[in-house]
């Protein structure tokens, strides 16, 4: 085993005493900044770790952590989910950990199958990405015995530990800055309740339009997935409405393009004749190549704050209990028309 360098070996290459070492690496006062700048560089060089530096590497504890999604997020239409993924991993990673992933498919979900990792005791803590169905998550919180964080949703059934972006708020600004360009005909594009997202969204363009004194009217609410699995398949389409408003907020940007895409099938320009705006700006490639004004989620925030959770309720450490709401930022682009 390597010996441990000390400060009395330190001294003794430079020929001074410990107390000088010990104030050059402490930055006291006493010490030439010649000197210091010696002594520091002669410590790196020997591999020198204070004591209090050692213990925390000693104390220091690599924990096993475990990330559940489930399959529906992670067609190519869903895979912002696989962005949030890197950077919780990228986090863990930084702060001494592994990660194990888990996709849950349909079968696994629907006979209220406990995950993997959990069944055979495989991690210390384990982080939900994304919204599970409700007996689902009810399974979970009655049987798991580790520490878990949810991602990106929350229960609202539960006390749960959750790390949120800012739906409401996000979602009220961008509905203000459509009022801001002038239009007052919003529709929204989200299928309701499918999601907490989604909704919460929902709820953000309403206090908007509420603010505004405009009100809401269901046939501008428009769907944008299957209630059942959350996909556009089985001959799903966008139905417009007879009277169209002159704008929508869409609940992300992947619903924002695809929207899009069945406007123009229609005929209608954008934004010449209908201004868009999405959410998470995150638009997989391929899905429109239109410029969608959108609200930014800070995932790397996101991540770094539900590894922060994690370790502290495996360390059984002092954090703040139940659901953080995390703050993004509107980026503009070209999707919206200023009307006159």
């Amino acid at each position: 085993m390597t010996k441990s360098v000390k400060l009395a070996d330190i001294a003794a290459r430079l020929n001074v005493s410990t107390v000088t070492v010990s104030k050059a690496l402490s930055d006291q006062k006493g010490v030439s900044e010649e000197m210091r700048e010696k002594i520091k560089k002669l410590a790196q060089e020997m591999g020198y770790k204070s004591p209090s530096e050692s213990k925390m590497r000693k104390d220091k504890k690599s924990y096993n952590i475990g990330v559940i999604i489930s399959e529906r997020y992670l067609d190519q239409q869903e895979s912002f989910y696989w962005k949030m993924y890197q950077e919780v991993v990228t986090k863990a990673v930084s702060k001494g950990c592994f990660t194990m992933f888990e996709i849950l498919n349909h079968k696994n979900e629907q006979g209220l199958e406990m995950p993997k990792l959990l069944a055979e005791d495989k991690v210390d803590g384990l982080i939900v990405i994304g919204l599970l169905k409700d007996d689902y998550l009810s399974m979970l919180e009655e049987k798991i015995k580790k520490p878990f964080v949810y991602l990106d949703f929350y229960d609202r059934k539960y006390d749960c530990d959750a790390v949120v972006t800012d739906n409401y708020y996000g979602m009220c600004k961008l509905t203000n800055y459509l009022f801001d360009m002038g239009h007052t005909r919003i529709g929204y594009v989200g299928t309701l309740l499918y999601t907490n997202s989604i909704t919460d969204r929902y709820f953000g363009y309403c206090k908007a339009l509420l603010e505004h004194g405009q009100k809401i009217r269901e046939d501008w609410i428009i769907d944008d997935r299957n209630m059942d699995n959350g996909m556009r398949d089985n001959g799903f389409a966008f139905k417009l409405p007879d009277e169209m408003p002159t704008a929508f907020v869409c609940n992300c940007d992947t619903a924002a393009g695809a929207f899009a895409e069945a406007l123009k099938e229609k005929g209608y320009r954008i934004p010449e004749d209908v201004s868009l705006v999405g959410f998470d700006n995150y638009l997989y490639p391929g899905v429109s190549s239109l410029g969608i004004t959108t609200y930014e989620v800070d995932i790397k925030e996101m991540a770094r704050k539900t590894i922060h959770k994690l370790l502290k309720k495996m360390e059984s450490g002092h954090y703040k209990q139940g659901i953080s709401v995390v703050e993004g930022h509107m980026v503009l682009k070209e999707s919206v028309k200023r009307l006159a």
